[in-house]
């Protein structure tokens, strides 16, 4: 891309600073430069906001099965059966991960067990086994901070905080020939005040869900669909996307009239 404003060339853009994007950063960074954009501080995002913990198949007591028929379960006939059992059966390498970067899941006291402790796993709604690995009520933060450490490391690696990602940027749009394809973003940067155009060879979108469209929610206020609305926008195929929504769960309670 070009033009009067300045232009970043990476190999990987990531927009979104969550577990998500994070962790695709750091995989990617073997292998190229990356860029993580995010249009607040680089610690501000769901992931961040994510108390309760992570279900994974962790205990000896459970199973991928049980695992994937509690969730269709509770899903209400809304999964995508394949996509539950890939991540399911996935979980556990993904927890190793996070502990691999330096992520500390709490513990208790566990005699019988070779080293005295076992994790401390919860039982929540809709879960038969007990299977949700926790940091205290904080796991979101402490799964953040682990990434961002991470990150920190790799100097190919570039965090743009305040950095507003507007639209993508496709063929179509410059009018070059060709099947459409995204080559890039234009992304806003509030403190300089200006456009600042991201070129790259991937691009990945990982900015959360779109809870604040709702009126009550518990979704932190950055959680606007943005990537959603850019991917429409470039004529991305809605339909083949997978989308991991943080869940709006709140209730609502009318104050009375004081009349």
């Amino acid at each position: 891309m070009s033009g009067k404003n300045q232009s970043r060339n990476f190999d990987f853009l990531v927009i979104g600073s969550g577990i998500a994007g994070l962790s695709y950063a750091l995989k990617v960074a073997q292998v190229g430069s990356v860029a993580v954009i995010t249009k607040k501080h680089k610690a501000e995002s769901n992931t961040n906001y994510a108390q309760g913990g992570i279900a994974a198949v962790t205990s000896e007591e459970d199973s991928f099965d049980l695992h994937v028929q509690d969730t269709l379960e509770a899903g209400a006939g809304l999964c995508h059966e394949p996509t539950v059992r890939t991540i399911i059966q996935e979980g556990p390498q993904r927890i190793r991960e996070l502990i691999e970067l330096g992520m500390q899941f709490s513990e208790r006291s566990a005699p019988d067990k070779p080293n005295g402790t076992e994790y401390d796993l919860g039982k929540e709604g809709g879960h038969t086994k007990r299977r949700i690995l926790h940091a205290k009520d904080v796991t979101g933060k402490e799964i953040e901070k682990a990434l961002l450490e991470a990150i920190a490391e790799k100097p190919n690696i570039e965090i743009f905080e305040d950095h507003y990602a507007i639209d993508l940027v496709t063929s179509a749009k410059l009018h070059m020939p060709g099947e459409n394809r995204v080559l890039g973003v234009y992304v806003l940067d509030k403190n300089a005040n200006r456009v600042i155009g991201f070129s790259g060879r991937v691009i990945m979108l990982a900015t959360g869900g779109c809870g604040k469209v709702y009126l009550y929610t518990t979704n932190p206020d950055i959680a606007s669909g943005d990537g959603v609305s850019m991917a429409w926008r470039a004529g991305c195929p809605i339909s083949n996307m997978e989308f991991i929504q943080f869940h709006p769960t709140c209730l609502y309670h009318q104050r009375p009239n004081p009349s």
